[in-house]
Formats: structure tokens, sequence, C-alpha cells
């Protein structure tokens, strides 16, 4: 007889177990994560709050800084652009006015020249005749002469002006009046280079007029060549007090060359210039003084900014007590702007002393 088969049962005791025990396992997950939420969520976030604002703080300062930052190289640069500008203006400004200078020295030279050429033309048939009634006695001359000048033409330059004498002192002004004959001028080449000062043609002038009157000192006398502006100085460095020897040509030519390299400064001290030709010894026998105005001060500083005409006048002749009497004085006076009272004054200085007064031509020597 046939076994009867049992029924198929689709679930077993052992799927059941299986079935708990991943039940169990995830039920297990969810107590573990649940107590690890509840343990995060029961922390005090106020810390957490307290350094989340102190870093937004710092961003906040940390853009305001950079906001300022960004500000201030923009003005700066601004800054720098403005500079800039006005650098590039102030050097148009310079190139413009050294061609304005240049342009009126050479307009100056120019009008110069034409008024000589014109003189000599007018002049050319009289000097003819006074040159060859004189040749003999140039001729004579020349060969006493110790050094040689050459002006313009064959003119007779002075007249009048007494050369003679066993000592002469020359004292030549050196201020900044020298550079020009207006006020205006003066302050621009003030304010000029050094070789621009140099180039002066009133200075020039004066450089060749102490060159035209070494050149007429007689053989076997004496002399001496001090500048002053501010103070004074003897031209030949080291002959402070000391009489040079006229017959020395070197000597005569070294102090044109130091006259050629000095440049124009400062204010007049005239006391100071008086107060040499009264140091000297034995004392000048011929004075010759070369200047354009009166003094402006008595001592090497001043407080002073400006200067009126009154005070000038008492400047001028306060240092006149300094002066030595029985000295001839003989000036030479250049042309300056606004100073009025010098030709007078200082005629009457020449005039009392027994020297001569040359108002100084602007196409002499």
């Amino acid at each position: 007889m046939a076994r009867k088969r049992r029924p198929f049962e689709v679930f077993s005791m052992s799927f059941l177990d299986c079935m708990s025990c991943g039940f169990g396992a995830v039920i297990l997950f969810f107590m573990i994560i649940n107590a690890q939420v509840r343990e995060t969520t029961e922390q005090d976030p106020s810390e957490l709050m307290a350094e989340t604002k102190k870093i937004e703080i710092e961003i906040l300062e940390g853009r305001k800084n950079l906001v300022l930052a960004k500000n201030t190289m923009q003005q700066l640069e601004v800054e720098k652009v403005s500079a800039e500008g006005q650098i590039a203006q102030i050097i148009a400004l310079i190139e413009q006015l050294r061609s304005e200078l240049a342009e009126y020295d050479s307009e100056t030279l120019a009008h110069i020249e034409a008024v000589q050429k014109l003189q000599a033309d007018i002049e050319t048939l009289e000097e003819e005749v006074r040159r060859l009634l004189a040749l003999a006695a140039e001729e004579d001359a020349e060969g006493t002469k110790l050094r040689e000048f050459k002006g313009e033409g064959d003119r007779q330059y002075l007249t009048g002006l007494k050369l003679g004498g066993r000592r002469t002192l020359i004292l030549v002004d050196r201020s900044a009046s020298m550079l020009d004959d207006t006020i205006v001028n003066i302050i621009r080449r003030r304010n000029m280079q050094q070789e621009d000062k140099l180039r002066a043609v009133k200075w020039r002038q004066v450089v060749a007029s102490v060159d035209w009157l070494t050149a007429q000192f007689e053989p076997g006398s004496e002399f001496q060549i001090y500048m002053f502006n501010n103070t004074v100085a003897p031209v030949i460095k080291g002959s402070d007090g000391v009489w040079l020897k006229a017959d020395d040509a070197t000597q005569l030519d070294e102090a044109i060359r130091v006259l050629r390299r000095t440049v124009p400064e400062n204010g007049t001290n005239m006391l100071a210039a008086w107060e040499v030709a009264s140091s000297l010894t034995p004392l000048p026998d011929n004075i010759i003084l070369l200047a354009d105005g009166l003094p402006t001060m008595d001592s090497p500083t001043t407080n002073q900014r400006t200067i009126s005409g009154r005070d000038r006048y008492n400047l001028h002749f306060r240092a006149l007590r300094e002066l030595p009497s029985g000295i001839p004085v003989n000036v030479f006076l250049y042309p300056l702007e606004g100073d009025y009272e010098a030709p007078i004054l200082y005629w009457v200085l020449a005039y009392r002393t027994g020297g001569s007064f040359i108002s100084v031509s602007r196409d002499w020597p």
C-alpha cells in the first residue's frame, strides 16, 4: 500500500527565527540612532550661536576694512594723478622760462651788436682822423701796457678816469642785483641754475669792465680786487690784506678767470667793502667801485625781507664812515630799476673824494 505524503508547508520554524532576528536588529539600530540624535539635540546651542556671531562680526569687519582700503587706494590714485599733473605743469613752466630767457638774451645781444655797428658806422670818419693823429702816441703807450684788452673798434673808452697811483683797490659788487637791470628779471634769474646766472648779460659786462681796468694798470704798481655781497672776500684766495704786483700778468688773468666763474647772489653790504679799504696796509691811493645801487644791509645776515629807499640811504652814509679820507673813489654805476637816489649819492661821493663818476652804458666796454 502506498505511503501517504505529508503536506508541504511554506513557513517553517527556521524562517520565522530568521525574520525575528532581522526585525530585532532593525529595532536595535533605530534605537541607537534615536539615542544619538537625542544626545545631539539636547546640547546647549548658545555656544555655537556665539561662535557663529563672532565669525559674522569678523567677516563684517573684514569687509569694512576692505572697503576702506579700496577707498584709500582710489584717493591715493587721484592724488598721484593730480601730483603728476602739477609736476608736468611746473616742468613746462621752467622750460618756458628758460626759452624766454634764452630768447631775451639773444635779442639783447643782437640789439647791442646792432647799436654798436651803427655807432661804428657813424663815427668811422671821426675815429679815423683821431686814430691817425694819435697813432704815434698809441704805439709808444703799447709798450707800457701790462695786459691786452681787445675792445670793439678803435675808440677811446673813457676820458677823465683817474687810474694812476701805486696801489689801486677794485671793489666789485657781486650781489643778486647784478643779474639784470629789472627787479622781475633779477628774481627770475635768481631761481635759475648756476650756468644761467653766469650767462647774465649784466654780470658779463661787469667782468669785462674789470678786465679792461686791469689792462690799464701802470708797470710797477700794485693792486687788489675784492668782491662783496653780504660778505667781502678777495678774488684771489689767500691774498686777503696783501697787495699784489701788477707786473704779474698771471695773477691778473687768474682774477678775471675767478670773476667769470663767480655767481652773483645775496644782498649788498657796502659797510664790509669800506672796512676792507681801511684795513689794508698801506692804504690804497686809488679806489675803483663797481656797483649798481645803494646797500641793502650792513651785516652778513638780516631778518628784513624788504627794505625802503630811506633805509638804503641811511645804510649808505653809515657805511661811508668806514671809508678812509683822502682817497679818490672812482664809481662805475650800472643800471638798476627803482634805485633813483644811487646816481646822485655816488656822484657826490666821487666829487667829494676827488674821483670820477661813470654811468656805464649797456654797450661798454
